[in-house]
C-alpha cells in the first residue's frame, strides 16, 4: 500500500502555485505507483478551523462560518479537477468523522494525564496560527511570515510534548529516512537541541469559537495544528476500520512545504507517540517557488495563479513544467520564459514533433497502419534496449521522489528516438525500395514512443491518451503497457493537429 498525503490547506484563500505544486507532486507520485501496479491511497483536503477563518468570516460579515468554508472548499476541489488531480479522499476538518477522531485522541491523552491546564503567555501569529517565544521573533514579528504578532495571556490546556523530546531525537537518529531531505532532518535535530516546551493545544471559546470543542472542557476549542494534523489518521481509518488503518498508516508519506516542517516533524510525531500510534514512514519537505529569491505570496503581490498558466499552456504543460523545474527539497525560481522554453523544446519539439513524424511516415510508407516489426539490426536492438531499461530507471527516481530527474531521463529517451530516425532515415530506405527495412524502423520508433508515453502519462494525463489514440493503442488494455512489443501490426494510426501547438 502506498499512502500519500498533502498538507490540508487553509480555506481562507484561493489555491496558488505552492498549493498546486505539492498536490500535483502527490498526484504524479500516486499515478506512478498505480502504474507499477501498487494499491494507492492519495489524500488531500482543507483545514477549516482557526483564527484566520474566523477573522475572514467577521471581516466579510458572514453569519454562517460553515457556509463560508463550504464555498472555499469547493474552490480547491474545482482547481484540483482542472489540474487533473485524481485524489482518493478529500478531507475537511469540519467533517464529523474528523471531529470524532480529534475528540477521541484528546480524551485519551487527558485520561492518561498527558494534558494539563495552565497559564499561557506568549506571542501569537494569526497568519500562521502559531505561538512564538520572545527569542523566536525577528524584529518583533513572526520569524516565518514576517507579520506582526500579538501578545496573549490566558488559561489554556497543554500537551506534555516536552516529555517526548529525548524519544524523538532517538527515533530520528535511528530512522535516517524518516525526515527528508537529509538537511531538513538535520534542521529538526538542531531545533531539538534546545529544550522542547509543552504545546498549548486550546483556545478560549470566548476568543475563538470556530473550532472543535475539547471533550473535557467545552468552553475551549482545539488549537488548529493539533486538530489539523490528525486528519492523516482520520482518513486512514483510525478508530473505524482498524484493518485498513494497520495496513495503510505505517506506509504514509507526508508531502509538506518546508515552512511547516517543525509542526510535522516535532508536534506530530510526539502526538502519535503519546497516543500509542505508529509513525508515518516518511515526511518529505519540499522547497518554495520563489521570484527573485522571495517566496511567492498574496501579501507580497507576487503570487502566481496556476489556472492562469493553464489557460495559456494547457494543463499538461503546466504539470510538466512544475514537475520538471523543481528539485524536490530545494527552492525553485519561477520564470515565465522558462515555462515557454520547456513547452517549446521538451513538449512541442521533442515529443510533439516525434509523434507527427512517426504517424505521418506510417501513413506515407505503411498504408496508415502499424507495420510488422521486421528483422532487427543493431540500431533497433540498441534503441529497444534503451527504452526497455527506462521503466526501471524512472521508477528508481520516483522512489527517491526525484520526479524532475525521472522526466529528464524520459526526455533523453525521446531524444534517442528522434536521433534513431535521423540515423536510419526511413525516407531514404523507402526511396531505395527497402520496404522491410522501413517497417522495422517505423515499428521500432512507434513502439518506443508508445512505451515512453506510458512513462509520461502520470504527468501528461491528457496528451498521452491522445498519443495512444493516434498510434492505435488503447491504454487500458491488460497491464502490459510497460512491456516492449505491445503495438499490434495492422492498427490504424491517425494524423492530427500538433500535439502542442505554437503559443501566441
Amino acid at each position: 500500500m502506498f499512502y500519500i498525503t498533502t498538507p490540508i490547506y487553509y480555506v481562507n484563500d484561493a489555491p496558488h502555485l505552492g498549493h498546486a505544486y505539492t498536490t500535483i507532486l502527490a498526484d504524479v507520485l500516486a499515478r506512478y505507483h498505480r502504474l507499477r501496479g501498487e494499491p494507492v491511497y492519495f489524500l488531500t483536503g482543507v483545514d477549516e478551523h482557526g483564527q484566520k477563518v474566523q477573522n475572514a468570516v467577521r471581516k466579510n460579515a458572514i453569519t454562517d462560518p460553515q457556509a463560508y468554508v463550504d464555498e472555499m472548499a469547493e474552490r480547491f476541489k474545482t482547481t484540483w479537477k482542472r489540474l487533473n488531480i485524481a485524489y482518493d479522499d478529500f478531507i475537511r476538518t469540519t467533517e464529523p468523522r474528523h471531529v470524532r477522531v480529534v475528540q477521541q485522541v484528546l480524551q485519551q491523552l487527558w485520561d492518561a494525564g498527558l494534558i494539563y491546564r495552565g497559564e499561557y503567555q506568549g506571542w501569537y501569529c494569526v497568519s500562521d496560527e502559531r505561538f512564538w517565544t520572545e527569542k523566536d521573533l525577528v524584529d518583533g514579528c513572526c520569524p516565518d511570515c514576517g507579520r506582526p504578532v500579538e501578545h496573549i495571556a490566558e488559561d489554556n490546556y497543554f500537551f506534555q510534548m516536552s516529555r517526548y523530546q529525548d524519544w524523538l531525537v532517538d527515533y530520528i537518529e535511528r530512522n535516517p529516512d524518516f525526515i527528508q531531505p537529509a538537511f531538513r532532518r538535520n534542521e529538526v535535530l538542531g531545533f531539538l537541541r534546545r529544550p522542547l516546551a509543552d504545546l498549548c493545544i486550546s483556545r478560549s471559546a470566548s476568543r475563538l469559537s470556530w473550532g472543535i470543542p475539547l471533550p473535557f472542557a467545552p468552553d475551549y476549542v482545539t488549537y488548529v495544528w493539533f486538530d489539523a494534523l490528525l486528519n492523516y489518521v482520520t482518513a486512514a481509518g483510525f478508530g473505524v476500520d482498524e484493518d485498513r488503518f494497520a495496513a495503510q498508516w505505517p506506509q504514509a508519506l507526508h508531502l509538506i512545504g518546508k515552512d511547516i516542517l517543525i509542526t510535522h516533524a516535532v508536534y506530530w510525531p510526539t502526538m502519535l507517540q503519546a497516543a500509542g500510534l505508529p509513525q508515518p514512514r516518511r515526511i518529505f519537505a519540499h522547497g518554495w517557488w520563489v521570484i527573485g529569491g522571495t517566496k511567492m505570496g498574496k501579501s507580497l503581490g507576487n503570487a502566481v495563479s496556476p489556472l492562469d498558466l493553464v489557460d495559456i499552456y494547457g494543463v499538461d504543460a503546466f504539470r510538466y513544467f512544475i514537475m520538471r523545474d523543481m528539485t524536490p527539497g530545494l527552492d525553485a525560481d519561477f520564470d515565465a520564459e522558462r515555462v515557454d522554453s520547456r513547452y517549446t523544446s521538451d513538449l512541442a519539439n521533442n515529443l510533439g514533433n516525434l509523434l507527427q513524424r512517426v504517424v505521418n511516415m506510417t501513413g506515407r510508407y505503411c498504408g496508415g497502419c502499424i507495420p510488422q516489426p521486421g528483422p532487427e539490426t543493431a540500431e533497433e536492438a540498441g534503441l529497444r534496449a534503451l527504452v526497455e531499461a527506462l521503466p526501471g530507471q524512472v521508477f528508481e527516481q520516483i522512489d527517491r521522489l526525484a520526479v524532475n530527474t525521472a522526466l529528464s531521463q524520459i526526455m533523453d529517451g525521446l531524444t534517442a528516438v528522434n536521433g534513431y530516425l535521423e540515423r536510419t532515415a526511413p525516407w531514404t530506405q523507402a526511396k531505395a525500395g527497402r520496404a522491410e527495412r522501413v517497417t522495422a524502423i517505423l515499428y521500432t520508433a512507434a513502439e518506443a514512443l508508445r512505451l515512453i508515453s506510458v512513462l509520461l502519462s502520470p504527468v501528461l494525463t491528457e496528451k498521452t491518451r491522445e498519443i495512444f489514440s493516434r498510434l492505435g493503442w488503447e491504454d487500458d488494455q491488460a497491464g502490459d503497457g510497460l512491456a516492449w512489443g505491445v503495438l499490434k501490426p495492422g492498427s490504424a494510426v491517425t494524423a492530427g493537429d500538433p500535439l502542442f501547438p505554437r503559443i501566441g
